[in-house]
């Protein structure tokens, strides 16, 4: 090719581009109330997840520590009754969640939520110097717990 026939060429592909932005600055100006719309049910169902997401983990750990807690002290427990009971605390807590709902499967995204949740759960309760923690003594003497 030419040196001219190049200038034509880019000459050619820009037109083209601006001719793509102008036809998508149409679109905006036509339908951005629409997209504004969208843009926001995404975020709310964004949201709305967050916040399932929290309310799982919360009940997990209210059921969790139910069971846990009603267990005299000193009783001899098995790795698999341990697992057991996590198992059925899971599943009630997503029942809790699912009561206005049918209920017979329930989704691995839940299930996926709810075990990244406790990962990071226990990230975070590991990342706490142990006088920070809630249930040290520490924490009780000094009631750095309620914060």
């Amino acid at each position: 090719m030419t040196y001219p026939d190049d200038m034509f060429e880019v000459a050619e592909r820009r037109e083209a581009e601006r001719r793509a932005l102008d036809a998508l600055d149409k679109l905006y100006e036509e339908n951005g109330d629409a997209l504004k719309q969208l843009a926001e049910i995404e975020n709310k169902e964004i949201m709305e997840r967050i916040h399932r997401k929290e309310r799982v983990l919360e009940r997990y750990n209210r059921f969790y520590n139910t069971e846990c807690s009603g267990l005299p002290h000193g009783t001899p427990i098995t790795p698999e009754f341990q697992q057991a009971m996590t198992l059925e605390c899971m599943l009630d807590a997503l029942r809790c969640e699912n009561l206005n709902h049918e209920f017979d499967v329930i989704s691995t995204d839940d299930i996926n939520d709810l075990i990244n949740g406790l990962y990071q759960q226990g990230k975070d309760s590991l990342a706490r110097p142990e006088w920070a923690h809630p249930e040290s003594s520490l924490a009780k003497n000094f009631n750095l717990g309620d914060k």
